[in-house]
């Protein structure tokens, strides 16, 4: 019955997504919306996307093996990240009138920096896409009482997420993303509370957790865990950042106001919604210990799903998977689309000129197909990776990579596409040097690409002035003068 209602819920979701694609008749409105999305579903598109598997299943599990400490790559590094995008980069990229973030490192950079950076930030998307594909994969494993595999079961997840996305691209994802979000918050809401009942109530809860430490947040006053905790926070927080899904959010909003206010408004949201799962968790410690305990010496990722499988009613299950699928559909149809369009508009067009619109059109949809098809088997070929892992490792390449052009391109006018070409240079050579090596062990490798990411911006911006300089003021003209 569980199983039936969950596929006549994604039914529902494509049926509306299907809806909404009728508005599609340009690329502009399948990349961006028209850029006519209000206020309001600016924020509910932002959280909605940020709000996937590893918010509900991947945190919590870190949470209770490590406390907030854990988990300050994601919600907090994550929630800021839409913050400072909001506060710092909304208003000047909105102005520019672009269809993709890699457009931005072209009229900047030029086209060598943008093919870099567009690739950088498409081979990001592979774990994101991939964690949600996975949770879907294991959600139809549990439902089905193991007789869906959990390859057969990602199969069935992409399949039903592309058959709205491939047609409505964003106005689809939009408009699926308000309507999950209330799902997922009412649901998650009533969970919490009928969780905190079944503990003894939430006080007891909260208790529990504060004698287990899991409230700690800041790491030991030790260089190496300062250094790692540091690494870990800007990971999200700023690897995040030059992303297209993010980008196109903010390109999405019918005005300046929307596009800076909504992933501020969205980000704080995220930030404390996350704290649901983190408390249901900890009920469960309490409701279940002994099972609990086991499936944190097998996988912890599997803690929410069994509490409400085995000691909540039916309506709580239904509340809770409805939630949990909200959660993954939102964030993986958004992150199918992003890269697709990032290639379409970035990568194909340097090989085949700009034809009409509809052509366009049905190159960036064949995209999406091929995309979804690559996550597919990569999904399948990391199964057993930790949700939390895949999220979080995607963003280590857009941070040492594509952070940093972006940044210093809007806040620096001296910054040159020589600098841009050093710092994507330097900051992925440092990276991959410092974590295939003993020094990765010592000193985070993500932090060191970034490190080295600026100091090839400086370099190869300066250096050229300098040396045009020095050897101005050697010619024998300017010494006569």
């Amino acid at each position: 019955m569980l199983l039936t209602l969950v596929f006549v819920y994604l039914l529902l979701t494509i049926a509306i997504g299907l809806w909404a694609a009728r508005r599609v008749k340009t690329t502009g409105d399948f990349a961006v919306a028209g850029k006519n999305l209000p206020l309001i579903m600016i924020v509910t598109t932002t959280f909605a996307t940020w709000f996937g598997s590893e918010t509900v299943m991947g945190i919590p599990a870190k949470f209770v093996e490590g406390g907030l400490n854990a988990v300050v790559e994601d919600p907090f590094g994550a929630g800021f990240c839409l913050i400072f995008v909001g506060l710092f980069f909304a208003a000047r990229l909105y102005k520019m009138d672009l269809l993709t973030i890699s457009d931005y490192y072209r009229e900047r950079y030029g086209r060598v920096v943008e093919v870099g950076c567009s690739l950088i930030i498409m081979l990001s998307y592979l774990g994101w896409v991939s964690a949600q594909v996975t949770a879907l994969g294991l959600v139809f494993h549990l439902l089905s009482g193991e007789a869906i595999s959990v390859p057969m079961g990602m199969v069935i997840g992409v399949v039903s997420i592309l058959a709205y996305t491939l047609f409505g691209g964003m106005w689809s994802v939009a408009v699926t993303d308000f309507i999950q979000m209330i799902i997922l918050v009412a649901g998650l809401a009533i969970l919490a509370v009928f969780a905190g009942q079944m503990a003894g109530g939430a006080d007891k809860v909260i208790d529990f957790a504060v004698s287990r430490d899991l409230f700690k947040f800041w790491p030991e006053p030790s260089l190496h865990d300062i250094l790692f905790f540091f690494a870990a926070a800007i990971t999200m927080m700023l690897g995040s950042i030059p992303q297209q899904d993010v980008f196109q959010r903010v390109m999405s909003a019918n005005s300046v106001s929307a596009a800076t206010k909504g992933p501020v408004i969205g980000g704080s949201m995220y930030i404390l919604f996350a704290f649901v799962p983190m408390f249901l968790v900890a009920s469960a410690l309490l409701i279940m210990p002994e099972q609990t305990q086991a499936l944190l010496a097998d996988d912890p990722q599997k803690i929410l799903p069994t509490l409400v499988m085995e000691k909540m009613p039916f309506a709580m299950q239904v509340l809770f998977f409805g939630a949990l699928l909200s959660a993954i559909k939102s964030t993986a149809s958004a992150t199918l689309l992003a890269p697709s369009v990032t290639f379409t508009e970035n990568i194909w067009r340097q090989f085949v000129p700009r034809t009409t619109d509809r052509k366009e059109l049905l190159t960036m949809r064949i995209t999406v197909l091929v995309f979804s098809a690559c996550v597919l088997a990569y999904s399948i070929a990391m199964e057993g990776t930790s949700i939390y892992e895949l999220v979080s490792g995607a963003y280590q390449v857009p941070l040492v990579g594509a952070f940093v052009p972006l940044v210093f391109g809007l806040y620096w006018k001296r910054a040159s596409t020589q600098g841009a070409i050093l710092a994507v240079i330097a900051g992925i050579g440092t990276w991959l040097a410092v974590m295939y090596t003993p020094w990765g062990e010592v000193f985070p490798a993500q932090l060191a690409g970034v490190l080295a990411s600026m100091a090839g911006m400086l370099i190869g911006s300066l250096a050229p002035q300098w040396i045009a300089n020095r050897h101005a003021s050697h010619h024998p003209l300017v010494r006569s003068a």
